[in-house]
C-alpha cells in the first residue's frame, strides 16, 4: 500500500517528505502538511500519536484497532490535532457502505430474510474479519433490531435472522479485497458485492482524503469527505 499510494501522490503533483520503513519507524513526520498511516495494528497507535504530537494531519488506513476509536477521539481533541480514518479509502467500498445500510433498513422489516457477510483477502493480511467487512455489520447492528454485533462464521452459510451479524473469512492468493452481503429468504437471496481489481482504489481514495484532511482540525471518516463538494 505505501508503494501504491507514493505512486499516485507523485502522479498528482505532491511530494514525500518522509517515507517511514522498518528501518526509520519512529521517525518524526515534523515539517509535512499530512501523514498517511498504512502499518500494523500493533504498531497504528504509537504511530498516530506520533503524528498528533508534531502537529501533523494523519490519514489512518490500518484497520484492527477500533477498540480503541474512543481514546484516539480524546487524543485528537486534547492535542487539537486532525485524524481522519477508514476501514477502507476506496471510493466505490465507501458508497458500497452507504448501499448496504440503506439495504439493511430495507430488510429489517421482514424477519423470513437470514444474513451473512462473505470477505476474501490475500494471504498476507493480517486481521481477520477485515475491517470492511466489520465496517459492514456495525452498519447493519446500527439499522436493524434484529442484529447486534458481529461474529466470526465458518462459511457454513447459516443465514441468522437474528443475533450477531456472522462474518466468513477466507484467505487465499493475491486477493485484493472482495465483500458480499447476503440476504436469504426460503424464497429468494439478494446479494450485494464489492470487488477490488487491485489496490489503485485503495491508494487514490487515501490520497484524496490526504488533500481534503490538509487544514482542518477534528476527528473525520470518509463519510466526511463524500459529503463534501468537489
Amino acid at each position: 500500500m505505501g508503494r501504491a499510494i507514493e505512486a499516485v501522490a507523485l502522479e498528482r503533483g505532491h511530494h514525500i517528505g518522509l517515507r517511514v520503513t522498518s528501518e526509520n519507524a519512529g521517525a518524526s513526520p515534523a515539517g509535512c502538511d499530512v501523514a498517511i498511516e498504512f502499518s500494523r495494528p500493533d504498531q497504528v497507535m504509537a504511530n498516530i500519536r506520533l503524528c498528533l504530537d508534531a502537529g501533523v494531519p494523519v490519514v489512518v488506513g490500518t484497520t484492527g484497532w477500533y477498540d480503541q476509536l474512543d481514546a484516539v477521539k480524546d487524543l485528537v481533541r486534547t492535542r487539537a490535532g486532525a485524524l481522519l480514518w477508514a476501514s477502507n479509502f476506496s471510493i466505490g467500498v465507501n458508497l458500497f457502505f452507504r448501499l448496504n445500510r440503506q439495504l439493511a433498513q430495507l430488510m429489517d422489516p421482514h424477519p423470513a430474510y437470514g444474513l451473512q457477510i462473505d470477505e476474501v483477502h490475500h494471504v498476507h493480511k493480517l486481521d481477520a474479519p477485515s475491517g470492511t467487512a466489520i465496517t459492514l455489520a456495525r452498519d447493519i447492528d446500527l439499522r436493524t433490531r434484529r442484529y447486534s454485533g458481529w461474529r466470526a462464521a465458518d462459511g457454513s452459510a447459516q443465514y441468522p435472522t437474528e443475533g450477531a451479524v456472522p462474518i466468513s473469512s477466507e484467505r487465499t492468493g493475491e486477493v485484493p479485497g472482495k465483500h458480499s452481503i447476503t440476504w436469504r429468504s426460503p424464497e429468494d437471496r439478494i446479494t450485494i458485492t464489492h470487488e477490488a481489481f487491485g489496490r489503485q482504489g485503495f491508494a487514490s481514495g487515501a490520497v484524496v482524503a490526504a488533500g481534503w484532511l490538509h487544514g482542518r482540525k477534528g476527528f473525520y471518516t470518509m463519510d466526511d469527505v463524500l459529503d463534501t463538494p468537489h
